[in-house]
């Protein structure tokens, strides 16, 4: 309901992030920086300057135009189940959705931001780095897609 803080913080996790495995110190390392500064997440950053993922989540903004934004599936992210069933839920409420890397500066200026994972669904982001996004408080659109994920997994 209240939203959480995320920190960003270079990506120093191998190459093929999309595999799953028991390697996941980098990840681990990630996570307990981010509790140590106050934050619920630390969202990756890769050597061109763009969010590649959260230690253990999937990072999603929208923009100023209303659309939804993601980086795409590749060797970059792990492309996780509830990422996909939100990428269709977007898609079945008509939201725009962007599939393209972004930068730390483009998430804290953007209308909302949230992230995803099986154990969290969607919790929105309100502070990125200490800064609020939006308002600072959860945003409509993410609220709206948190429901019509809901709807989704009711139908199943």
């Amino acid at each position: 309901e209240k939203g959480v803080a995320v920190i960003t913080m270079p990506d120093i996790r191998w190459a093929r992030r999309d595999i799953k495995s028991v390697a996941l110190l980098p990840n681990i390392l990630a996570k307990q920086q981010a509790r140590e500064a106050g934050a619920y997440e630390a969202w990756l950053v890769d050597d061109t300057g763009h969010v590649t993922e959260g230690s253990s989540t999937n990072a999603w903004i929208v923009d100023s135009e209303g659309r939804l934004v993601t980086r795409p599936a590749g060797s970059e992210i792990l492309n996780g189940v509830t990422r996909k069933v939100l990428l269709a839920a977007a898609r079945q409420e008509g939201i725009e959705v962007v599939e393209r890397a972004f930068t730390p500066q483009e998430a804290k200026s953007a209308r909302e931001a949230f992230i995803s994972a099986s154990s969290a669904i969607l919790i929105p982001v309100t502070a990125i780095d200490g800064q609020s996004i939006g308002n600072g408080a959860p945003g409509s659109l993410s609220m709206r897609l948190r429901e019509a994920y809901m709807k989704v997994c009711e139908l199943s």
